[in-house]
């Protein structure tokens, strides 16, 4: 009778499993579906699941409309190098917190998370004027350095590192190794459950960002693709079909990245699971 009981949970934990997967998947599926839609059958009532003729018409004028290619060239360019140069900066800034003793460390630790309540509307001007007078306005570097480092990623990989035992540095140190040897040889290769996770937080917040971006760049060739979307929907007209085809082509590199990275994402869950 218990293992009848425990079976009848079990089934029904997987349909609930079930419906929340088809709750979180079908507006996916039905975004992608629909871009290859015709205007008129993107909005019919009442919808129909499948096309009744598949069209690419819908990207054809996604692309003469606005340099799409270009605009995801530098979507790529600035979300990867914004994780790339984040994660080398927080996490030297990390291990300094953790791992060294200095005067000030406390208060300058506690300035930087005292950032993280600042929005960005309130900088967003001095930013802009900043860079104005740097001559870096629509521009890679004017992307890229303004968020070479992160609070969120500091007090993150920070809280990390003081949980990895400092017996290690001691060994280390016994054996010859200064600081940097230190936290590139020893620090870094247990921390990568974090950095990964870091990692994805940073690429997948800068892929969507709009407002950073349309700020700081002047030109239709350095837009990003989540800026080049907000100019082809703010027309007079919303054409829906191009919308949804546009949203497409801005989303599909994130679920790609996904699908191959998920199993390295999953091992850091795992061992950041078994860190003690």
């Amino acid at each position: 009778m218990k293992k009848r009981r425990i079976h009848v949970f079990g089934v029904i934990g997987y349909l609930v499993l079930i419906l929340v997967m088809l709750l979180v998947v079908m507006p996916l599926l039905w975004m992608i579906v629909s871009s290859f839609k015709s205007d008129a059958e993107a909005i019919k009532w009442p919808p129909l699941f499948f096309p009744t003729q598949w069209l690419t018409v819908q990207y054809e004028y996604v692309v003469k409309t606005i340099p799409v290619l270009q605009m995801l060239g530098n979507t790529v360019l600035f979300a990867a190098g914004v994780t790339v140069i984040s994660l080398f900066f927080d996490s030297m800034a990390a291990y300094a917190f953790a791992r060294m003793r200095f005067r000030g460390r406390k208060i300058l630790f506690s300035i930087i998370l005292l950032t993280m309540m600042i929005p960005f509307q309130v900088v967003m001007i001095p930013l802009y004027l900043e860079e104005f007078h740097l001559g870096i306005l629509n521009s890679y570097p004017g992307l890229i350095l303004p968020r070479a480092a992160s609070a969120y990623g500091i007090y993150m990989l920070t809280s990390f590192f003081t949980g990895v035992p400092k017996s290690l540095d001691e060994a280390a140190r016994i054996d010859g190794m200064g600081e940097w040897k230190i936290y590139s040889r020893v620090i870094l290769p247990l921390s990568k459950p974090a950095l990964v996770t870091l990692g994805i937080y940073h690429f997948m917040n800068n892929w969507n960002d709009l407002l950073y971006p349309m700020m700081l760049t002047t030109s239709v060739e350095m837009r990003t693709l989540s800026a080049g979307l907000a100019i082809l929907v703010g027309t007079n007209s919303i054409k829906i079909g191009p919308t949804l085809a546009a949203t497409v082509i801005s989303v599909a590199p994130l679920l790609i990245l996904f699908l191959f990275g998920q199993r390295f994402f999953m091992e850091g869950i795992a061992t950041s699971g078994m860190k003690e």
